[in-house]
């Protein structure tokens, strides 16, 4: 019987509670990759007055886009409790409250991003730094998304794709049925969902990372401390046992190069604009529907 491809959002939050405290010694891609989505800021005209971070875990994001829009008012979403505590200025050193900005405007709001606590229009940019790879359901994720950004607001994000864990992934071939690694959505499937949700002007790029380790161990023990589980519902509990386990090390072994283990990461990047749709001169939309019996009169 095959596993469903459905991630577990209690086992999720669970998993991110727990990971909270040492999140930011093992979070290194994930701060790499939001610097390398700040630098792309560089070249997009857009001054928000509000931003969601969506998924905002200990707020390295949030303080940098603080910093970065020193007037706008910034909600840190995060479904982990924990990581809010984390990212709160009690939880921090003295030294970086002060090299710091933009503390008295984030607040802090624990919800699932695929269900936004929120109004429509409320946000100017909504940022999404790694998080989307956690959604059952992109294109609701991204349907909420459009809903709670105002017109003329920015939607940019970064996820994994499908050759995520590519080594990982090619360990655990013929263990059994079940996925053993979280499955990831293709780069034009997203642009695709972000036109279907209503987003204008979708760009998207992507780019690999690769890390490298001295063993397999090293690898799980760093994926565990970023949260990063094998979340999916009804996944094969216990793994693949003892022999199952010694048969991914030796896998996993045969791609060593110059004396490491390889650990591929696919980054995708995106941002779209929520624009007023455009009409025609007496007020309709560019775009019509129009029933079958009209179609010859048109």
């Amino acid at each position: 019987m095959k596993c469903d491809h459905i991630i577990n959002k209690r086992q999720l939050r669970q998993s991110f509670e727990r990971a909270a405290a040492g999140y930011d010694k093992a979070a290194l891609l994930q701060r790499e990759v939001c610097d390398r989505m700040l630098s792309r800021l560089d070249y997009i005209k857009c001054i928000p007055g509000s931003i969601l971070d969506a998924g905002s875990g200990t707020g390295y994001g949030s303080r940098k886009l603080a910093t970065r829009y020193p007037v706008a008012r910034i909600l840190a979403v995060d479904l982990a409790l924990a990581m809010h505590l984390q990212a709160r200025p009690s939880s921090v050193s003295w030294w970086r409250k002060i090299l710091s900005t933009g503390w008295s405007n984030t607040s802090y709001l624990c919800c699932d991003i695929e269900q936004l606590p929120l109004q429509n229009s409320c946000v100017g940019m909504v940022w999404s730094n790694l998080t989307l790879q956690w959604c059952n359901d992109i294109g609701r994720t991204f349907a909420e998304v459009h809903r709670v950004l105002q017109t003329e607001g920015l939607f940019m994000f970064s996820t994994f794709g499908p050759d995520t864990l590519r080594e990982l992934r090619q360990a655990f071939i013929g263990m059994d049925d079940c996925s053993h690694i979280n499955r990831f959505t293709d780069m034009h499937d997203i642009g695709d969902l972000l036109v279907y949700n209503g987003f204008a002007m979708p760009v998207m790029d992507m780019e690999y990372i690769t890390l490298t380790y001295d063993d397999v161990i090293s690898v799980m023990r760093d994926l565990k401390a970023i949260g990063a589980h094998n979340v999916i519902q009804d996944r094969k509990r216990g793994l693949t046992g003892k022999v199952g386990w010694q048969k991914v090390l030796s896998h996993y072994e045969t791609l060593r190069r110059e004396g490491k283990l390889p650990v591929t990461f696919e980054l995708v990047y995106g941002h779209a604009w929520k624009l007023e749709p455009r009409k025609t001169v007496d007020d309709r939309k560019i775009m019509e529907f129009v029933p079958k019996n009209r179609i010859g009169s048109i």
